[in-house]
């Protein structure tokens, strides 16, 4: 029999490397979308997005996307996921799930009792977890890194 693909969605897993330091100036102020004003060149402080993205260094991973199921959510392909283990996971928090040896990422949702993987892209249908199945989220989606 053959063996059900539920999703392959996602590409290389990477550990952070927080030996890395390079702080970079925050300005003070927001960036409009017209021309810029040469009188708001203060500098607010320093930002390292080491430390802005990663609160359990032990328990995060990055993961590229490869598929375009999560559009909806603003994931898109190539965007690189910042996946923390240690954070609990809920109703409506996006994840990466494994199912059997398959990796995605998906909205998870919990209803009576059942837990359901959601695309959010129309074109994908909901996977409804079953006993059958072997599941587990390995953690909650806190941010996604596009590049244009």
């Amino acid at each position: 029999m053959a063996m059900r693909k539920f999703c392959v969605e996602l590409g290389a897993v990477y550990r952070p490397d927080r030996s890395t330091r390079l702080s970079r100036p925050l300005l003070l102020t927001k960036v409009p979308a017209g021309f810029p004003s040469p009188a708001e060149d203060y500098v607010e402080g320093r930002l390292d997005l080491n430390q802005l993205l990663i609160k359990h260094p032990l328990t995060t991973f990055y993961i590229r996307v490869i598929g375009d199921s999560m559009t909806g959510a603003g994931i898109f392909p190539g965007d690189i996921l910042v996946v923390d283990r240690m954070l609990e996971t809920t109703d409506k928090h996006v994840v990466v799930a494994r199912i059997n040896d398959e990796l995605c990422v998906k909205t998870l949702h919990i209803e009576e009792g059942h837990v359901w993987l959601t695309s959010e892209n129309e074109t994908y249908p909901p996977i409804k977890i079953t006993e059958e199945m072997d599941f587990e989220v390995w953690g909650r989606v806190t941010a996604s890194i596009h590049f244009h």
